[in-house]
């Protein structure tokens, strides 16, 4: 079964993703900042990472950088979500290692389209 950790400091947006995936048939775990994604990375392995930018503790540019980093070492697909639009936004997730960048809210069957597409077809039944 394939595994995404969904990252993100509102419980009711981890909720969402959370359920969507899930019916989808995702594996999903939750974290509710870019520290507990960085120590659930280190100890399970993950297929997906869906990451918010704005959390406290540890925000998503420095979560993606840390999973990419040798410490973690994970090769595992990200998705950055964020409200945040500016320009540059999304040059900042890619530069961190992000594999793409979408803006809040995301389209229920989008999110599910892509986190299948981001996970090189293993998709949910995998």
């Amino acid at each position: 079964m394939t595994r995404v950790l969904v990252v993100d400091d509102a419980a009711t947006v981890r909720l969402y993703h959370t359920s969507l995936l899930q019916e989808a048939g995702f594996e999903v775990a939750e974290a509710a900042n870019g520290l507990e994604a960085v120590e659930a990375a280190m100890t399970t392995p993950f297929d997906l990472f869906v990451v918010d930018v704005n959390m406290p503790k540890m925000n998503g540019y420095t979560c993606v950088e840390t999973l990419r980093s040798e410490t973690v070492g994970t090769a595992a697909p990200v998705l950055m979500i964020s409200t945040e639009d500016r320009p540059g936004d999304a040059d900042r997730a890619y530069q961190a290692g992000a594999n793409l960048y979408l803006v809040k809210p995301v389209d229920a069957e989008r999110l599910v389209r892509v986190a299948t597409m981001l996970t090189a077809g293993k998709g949910p039944a995998a």
